[in-house]
């Protein structure tokens, strides 16, 4: 019976992504100076289970990329050769191009061989090269002249139930060597009798013979992914001697590494890489441009890998908790069970006690089902100290990045798609916030800009922080620039704070010539709108010489949603509670009216645009309004407005679904949500309610303060 292999090519592909994290993760880390055994074997390992699920499920492009890579790791760990700088720059190349491959390959589409083939030469150019002990050029020649090789392939007993299947190993072999170059004898004498042989045990042992001169690293190369499940011997064919059998190569569990320890350690650093991040940077921009296919590479399987990740890894304790928290529902279900036997009003009092328990039950049911969801915001971070590395190195800039609070938890599809606007940040601040060297020392700083990665839990919220110690921004720049597009009108008088946000408006940038990293204009507004979209908010704070930071509030899911229930007419509609900052009851009289139907209204020391939400959906004419009047005072896109409602009903968690994917996108509308009684309420978008009336209420508080 065959194997449907492709059942597990997506376990290949995470754990592939997960691999290539480790070894970017330790190359960073690593001090070409100072390497230590246990950084470089855990990048091996993590090289070397990459090509071995590559070539298990045939995919040879992969496979045979990673196997020159694994190649000069392999001879970095066996001390024949010393890491180098040029090395570590490689090594991260070779990063990128194999998540572009994996990328492809999990789409379906054919993998770029240009950039491969070109990093592959680069490759082949330094083991050609040599740069420390070598073999003598004698037993080079002697092993280039070997007629061929004897393979003794001993495998453990359990190598059948890692889903290792020899006949593909010596099917590639054949292919390798030729059809007539290659003899199989297999030693069948430790087979058991039949009433004790366990079918899914291997006891054959195999001589390969291979009479042609294929090159013994080749040769080695097919069997180097099951070297841990099988023990090895390859012997020249012809002539051989204690010096030649003294090459020989025996791979086993307990020669894989130098010692116990090491192997424990490589073993604790794979299990420790199915936390990494998968996801990189989509518009990898920081590699030079004398290496712009790198980045394309490494730049096109980023977004399909974070859209296509339909995974998530859950420690055990969640997991328990969950089963634990059904267990007690599913008591509460047969205690209610019973009541409804023979219900009388004698049993009321148990009823409701148990109502209240199963409502306990499924409130601590649900916060368990959240945790799930919730991972470390190490898993965004962890990409940017290689973006801050490259661009740094583009932009001839020193900077340190500090990463705080990296424990704290955030929603898996939260933290996805907060990825994009955090690049945009962290590039922002190295190419406009961080001064130059030169700069930087003339204005008596260290030589070394610092950005700092910030993120804690603020209420029902988690807030992420972008800061760096550069120049701050230069509201004169900044507001000389916004005239100069026609964004604002001239002679206007704006607050500092009304200064930074003008940064966030489409078409902004105040950079003097386009660039791979900025000046084409758009940044900024992509990421507040990215972030609102999530249904938070991003403001920033800056001081001139001395930094900026950029706040971003996010809700910690997006499936559950703290709202505030209020009627109009008779529909029912919810405010995310977020939003909300007061309500007021107010008299029609106090509304001003400015334009057309809009009007506005003096709420202390500003002007407020008012909305009614009646008018926008079409519920009812003004006319029939009353005139007293329910005012929510909400904030979306750092401005306040007042929304006209008939009442507030209270507040409660809801559930959000989708209305896009379930009907079709409605404007001023971010999802819906079915309430207790059946029915079904829609959640209404403050940004996309009020985007159209800012600048009236902009225009009206100006014109009252000049009079």
């Amino acid at each position: 019976m065959s194997v449907d292999l492709s059942q597990f090519h997506q376990v290949f592909f995470e754990e592939s992504f997960e691999g290539l994290d480790v070894m970017e993760s330790e190359l960073l880390d690593m001090d070409p100076a100072d390497v230590d055994d246990e950084t470089v074997n855990n990048i091996f390992r993590a090289a070397h289970s990459i090509k071995g699920g590559a070539g298990t499920f045939g995919f040879m492009p992969i496979s045979e990329f990673t196997h020159v890579v694994e190649t000069l790791l392999d001879e970095i760990r066996a001390g024949k050769r010393s890491m180098q700088a040029s090395y570590v720059d490689l090594f991260l190349q070779s990063v990128d191009c194999i998540r572009g491959m994996l990328s492809d390959m999990q789409s379906g589409d054919e993998p770029e061989k240009e950039r491969p083939d070109q990093l592959r030469k680069e490759f082949e150019a330094i083991l050609n090269m040599g740069d420390g002990p070598e073999e003598s050029a004698e037993s080079v020649a002697e092993d280039s002249a070997s007629p061929g090789w004897v393979i003794q392939m001993a495998p453990h007993t359990d190598l059948l139930m890692t889903g290792n299947e020899p006949f593909r190993m010596f099917r590639e072999l054949r292919e390798l060597v030729g059809e007539d170059h290659l003899s199989v004898e297999a030693d069948i004498s430790r087979i058991p009798e039949f009433t004790s042989l366990t079918p899914e045990e291997c006891f054959i042992h195999w001589t390969l013979t291979v009479t042609s001169e294929t090159p013994l690293d080749d040769i080695k190369a097919i069997f180097e992914w099951v070297e841990d499940e099988c023990d090895f011997e390859f012997s020249p064919l012809a002539g051989a001697s204690s010096e030649d059998t003294a090459d020989a190569h025996t791979a086993s569990a307990s020669t894989e590494a130098a010692s116990p320890e090491v192997a424990d350690a490589e073993v604790a650093k794979d299990a420790s890489s199915s936390a990494a991040a998968s996801k990189t940077n989509p518009d990898n921009t920081e590699a030079k441009a004398a290496d712009k296919p790198a980045a394309k590479a490494a730049a096109k399987p980023a977004a399909k890998k974070a859209a296509e990740s339909s995974s998530i890894r859950v420690s055990i304790d969640k997991v328990d908790s969950l089963i634990n928290m059904v267990g007690e529902l599913v008591i509460t279900q047969s205690m209610l069970g019973q009541l409804g036997q023979d219900f009388d009003l004698s049993r009321l009092a148990k009823l409701q006690e148990g109502l209240s328990q199963l409502e306990q039950n499924t409130r601590e049911l649900q916060e368990s089902v959240m945790k799930i969801r919730m991972m470390p915001i190490s898993f965004a971070f962890s990409r940017f100290p290689r973006l801050v590395r490259d661009l740094g190195n583009q932009l001839g800039k020193k900077v340190l990045l500090e990463t705080l609070g990296e424990q704290t938890e955030l929603d898996k599809t939260v933290m996805e798609k907060i990825s994009d606007p955090l690049v945009h940040l962290v590039r922002n601040s190295m190419d406009h916030g961080l001064e130059t060297t030169e700069q930087r020392i003339a204005n008596g700083k260290s030589e070394e800009g610092t950005i700092t990665l910030n993120a804690y839990h603020q209420g029902g919220n988690i807030v992420i922080e972008v800061a760096d110690d550069g120049a701050g921004l230069n509201e004169d720049k900044i507001l000389e620039k916004a005239v100069e597009k026609g964004l604002v009108p001239e002679n206007n008088q704006l607050t500092p704070e009304e200064i930074h946000h003008l940064i966030f408006l489409p078409g902004f940038s105040t950079a003097d010539a386009v660039s791979d990293i900025s000046g084409r204009g758009v940044g900024m507004d992509v990421v507040r709108k990215n972030i609102q979209a999530l249904n938070g908010s991003i403001e920033v704070k800056s001081q001139r010489g001395v930094g900026s930071t950029f706040i971003i509030r996010l809700p910690l899911t997006l499936a559950i949603l703290d709202g505030q229930l209020v009627r109009v007419c008779n529909e029912t509609y919810i405010f995310p509670l977020v939003s909300i900052v007061e309500s007021i009851q107010i008299h029609r009289s106090h509304l001003n009216h400015v334009t057309g139907s809009q009007y506005v209204m003096q709420l202390r020391d500003e002007y407020i645009p008012i909305v009614r939400l009646d008018q926008v959906f079409g519920l009812r004419d003004q006319s029939q309004g009353s005139d007293e009047m329910m005012l929510v005072v909400v904030e979306g896109d750092n401005e306040k407005i007042g929304i006209v409602v008939d009442d507030l009903l209270g507040q409660q968690q809801v559930v959000i679904k989708s209305l896009e994917q379930n009907y079709k996108k409605v404007s001023g509308i971010s999802g819906a949500t079915i309430l207790g009684d059946g029915t079904v309420a829609l959640i209404i978008d403050i940004s996309s309610i009020g985007k159209n009336i800012v600048p009236v209420k902009r225009q009206q508080s100006r014109s009252e303060q000049a009079a």
